[in-house]
């Protein structure tokens, strides 16, 4: 079932496209997660809302940034240095403009895509500095990419979702249109480094792959609270389990639904 908050309208000159009514994020959240492999921490990532909106085509728009890290033995190995980074409008939760810039031991991406919500194409220029290169592609009508992904997750009204039920989000990624199928799980109390969470809990369809244990191999966790932010990331790969676990939270709009020890 399709699922969505969004109500269509007509456009006009620096109007959205749609309009998705929300409390859950705003301006100057921050979010720390630390990344476990085991019992062995291999990294560090940040979920991180601007202070200040940013405009982008005449539109106000959220700057969202996630960063990550490897870190002590993991970071000798692997060194990772990852920045995922969109332009997300206020009123839409549509990404107007994503920035990539990927450093993976020996590999390199850079990448700005400036995206047209009103024709559904997406302008992708590839910065690297061997061979710069520009496209134009087709994309699915409300294509959201990773960053805006989630935001837009955040929207929606988990107390009148039945168990089972799927959200559909068209997504596009390295020149691929694809519809991800996210299916609800309920509630559950999760451990993080932050306390105890009273939390969703949402299972992301994934496609065959050679790094993750079956199409359920995801699960991401939001807080049961008006703010629902991921606080807890895990995935069940074929090598082991990595959790991705907030350690510090600042900046949000409502009180966290932190479980009390004396509960």
């Amino acid at each position: 079932m399709l699922l969505s908050a969004a109500t269509q309208r007509a456009i006009g000159s620096g109007d959205p496209v749609r309009s998705i009514p929300q409390s859950s994020f705003g301006r100057g959240e921050v979010i720390q997660y630390t990344v476990h492999y085991g019992l062995i921490n291999g990294g560090e990532a940040t979920v991180e809302t601007a202070g200040s909106l940013e405009r982008v085509n005449d539109r106000p728009c959220y700057k969202a940034t996630v960063s990550g890290r490897t870190t002590g033995s993991f970071d000798f190995f692997l060194r990772i240095r990852d920045q995922w980074r969109a332009y997300i409008d206020t009123t839409s939760i549509l990404p107007l403009r994503s920035h990539r810039d990927i450093a993976e031991k020996n590999y390199r991406k850079r990448e700005t895509v400036n995206y047209d919500h009103i024709n559904d194409v997406a302008d992708v220029q590839d910065n690297s500095k061997d061979k710069p290169r520009r496209k134009t592609v087709k994309i699915a009508n409300n294509t959201l990419e990773l960053v805006s992904g989630f935001y837009y997750l955040r929207t929606f009204n988990f107390d009148r979702m039945r168990v089972g039920e799927v959200i559909k989000v068209p997504g596009y990624l390295d020149g691929d249109n694809f519809m991800l199928e996210v299916t609800y799980k309920g509630r559950e109390i999760v451990e993080t480094k932050a306390g105890d969470v009273r939390a969703f809990k949402l299972v992301p369809k994934m496609p065959s792959n050679k790094l993750f244990r079956g199409e359920n191999a995801i699960s991401v966790y939001l807080s049961d609270d008006r703010n629902k932010i991921p606080v807890l990331f895990q995935a069940e790969m074929f090598v082991g389990t990595v959790k991705v676990d907030m350690v510090k939270y600042q900046g949000l709009k409502s009180r966290l639904n932190i479980v009390s020890r004396a509960n």
